[in-house]
Formats: C-alpha cells, sequence, structure tokens
C-alpha cells in the first residue's frame, strides 16, 4: 500500500509531470481511487479519467520545457498530504501552487489544487 508521502510524489512527477499518456494512465492507475474528486480553480471532476483528461490539457497546451519541481517542504500525516510546487521552466516558473490530497486504503481519494498570484523564483533571492 503506497505512503501519503508516496502518493505526493507520484501525483506531481507520474501524473502531472508525465508527458507520455501511457505512463500517466499506469501512474494513475495505482495512485487515485476510481472515483477520486479533483478540485482546481476551474472547478471539479470526479473519476480518473476526468482527472486523467485535466492532466493531459495542461501538459498539451504546455511547452515542452515546462516541467513541475518541488517548492517547499512536504507536509504528511497519516491519512494527508501537501506539496507545493512551481510549473514552467526549470529556472523561471511560470505557475506556483500547492497540491492537498487526502488518502484512504493507499490510494487519493481527494486532491486540492490551489495557485498562487504570481511566481516568484524556485529559490528566495537575498
Amino acid at each position: 500500500m503506497a505512503s501519503v508521502d508516496d502518493l505526493l510524489t507520484a501525483n506531481l512527477h507520474a501524473v502531472f509531470g508525465q508527458r507520455d499518456a501511457s505512463a500517466r494512465a499506469a501512474a494513475a492507475q495505482d495512485a487515485y481511487a476510481d472515483d477520486v474528486v479533483f478540485t482546481d480553480p476551474e472547478g471539479s471532476v470526479t473519476g480518473r479519467d476526468a482527472l486523467l483528461g485535466k492532466a493531459a490539457g495542461l501538459l498539451d497546451e504546455a511547452p515542452a520545457e515546462f516541467v513541475f519541481a518541488e517548492d517547499g517542504p512536504r507536509y504528511v500525516s497519516g491519512t494527508a498530504g501537501a506539496l507545493a510546487w512551481a510549473f514552467g521552466p526549470a529556472d523561471a516558473p511560470v505557475a506556483r501552487g500547492i497540491d492537498v490530497i487526502t488518502v484512504q486504503e493507499g490510494r487519493i481519494t481527494t486532491l486540492l489544487t490551489i495557485l498562487t498570484d504570481e511566481a516568484p523564483p524556485l529559490t528566495p533571492t537575498i
């Protein structure tokens, strides 16, 4: 059974960061419950296929050099987790946000994505 920490990784890197549709679908099969609810600023969708559609739409529209990068510490409990991320060229993200997941029986049952209004650098400047 996957841990919350493992599921945070799978969500960001193996699903939303994976440009190969077959690999993305295989990862989603393992990571999400059949009836996962995904909520982002555009609204909510239910089901693994709907979530995969959202991931594909995002990646299909993004330039090839856009990648997801972890952007802060992970927060993990027995049934929930949160992970901040940045998206865009590795040295100049265009979007930042945080994913909050809830987990039951080793699979993500809800995924909430919250975006920031701006995309500062991955590392603070002094």
